[in-house]
């Protein structure tokens, strides 16, 4: 497939010539209108003539005005959230719409997690982690790599030997050592990176129990021996990040104090020893969190 083409559109506009530009900028202010409108509707929006539309195509880098429409329509194959920008952007309305959404989101994810998360799963997975001898996490990719990391930075803490990585060969290297009584934690929002659910298949074919913090009926889920189905809707603006995360952090502190309560005392006396170490380079003040 060749590259985006909007994207080519965009930074080929200042070279074109001004009936050209006029092209890009019809054909940018309704894709959706220009896969499926005829070269004479085109030309009409542009103000141009039919020959101008096609000339536009192979400035572009297209064969001609068919191979244009196509090359439109991969593009928007991704979503529509990533082709037009969402309302009131660039206006007064826009920053406080923005504080109010980013926050509603973040609500709305972690909403998800508590309404999606089953109480018996986490506790049998909690149960399972606190008896492990090994745990490892895996995630690939932007949030699931930020929650594999926090599963390492959760769970150490609790005297459990833990690692976590999101590199493709070294997750498949990990699960290869795993065995009986070693567990995984194989994060995917979407339940289909190939990477996780390759090393969590290696994983369990050698006796290690997988724990997947993913989206429901996923490929993922369906290999787990417990699932914990998340599912957050992708929000319709693709300018903010996306809120997924909070859900997989909530996830995972659930899990964490599920395990924590299932080994209270040694909990407790590793996160003593934690919280001595750590006073003897700070001010000495006992109130603020474990580890900054």
């Amino acid at each position: 497939m060749a590259g985006d083409i909007i994207s080519v559109i965009r930074q080929s506009a200042p070279s074109l010539s001004p009936s050209e530009q006029r092209v890009a900028m019809a054909l940018l202010a309704d894709v959706e209108f220009a896969i499926h409108a005829s070269n004479a509707e085109l030309a009409r929006s542009a103000r141009v003539s039919e020959p101008t539309v096609t000339r536009f195509s192979r400035s572009v880098g297209c064969r001609g005005v068919r191979d244009l429409k196509v090359r439109l329509a991969q593009a928007m194959a991704v979503g529509r959230i990533y082709v037009e920008l969402p309302p009131h952007v660039g206006t007064d309305l826009a920053r406080p719409a923005l504080w109010r959404s980013v926050f509603q989101e973040i609500r709305r994810a972690i909403a998800a997690a508590e309404e999606g998360l089953r109480k018996e799963d986490i506790e049998r997975a909690a149960e399972a982690i606190s008896r492990c001898s090994k745990l490892a996490a895996f995630g690939v990719g932007g949030g699931s790599t930020l929650a594999a990391m926090e599963v390492q930075n959760r769970f150490f803490r609790l005297g459990i030997a833990v690692s976590h990585t999101s590199d493709p060969s070294l997750m498949r290297m990990i699960a290869a050592t795993l065995g009986e009584g070693d567990v995984v934690v194989a994060i995917s929002t979407t339940g289909a990176a190939s990477e996780v659910i390759e090393a969590a298949a290696i994983a369990k074919r050698y006796g290690a129990l997988i724990v997947a913090i993913t989206r429901p009926q996923s490929r993922l889920a369906s290999i787990a021996d417990i699932a914990l189905g998340l599912h957050v809707p992708e929000a319709p603006d693709a300018l903010k990040p996306t809120a997924s995360r909070y859900a997989l952090l909530a996830a995972i502190d659930l899990l964490a104090a599920s395990t924590a309560y299932c080994k209270p005392l040694e909990a407790q006396t590793r996160m003593r020893r934690i919280k001595y170490e750590l006073l003897k380079g700070t001010d000495g003040n006992s109130n603020g969190p474990l580890g900054d």
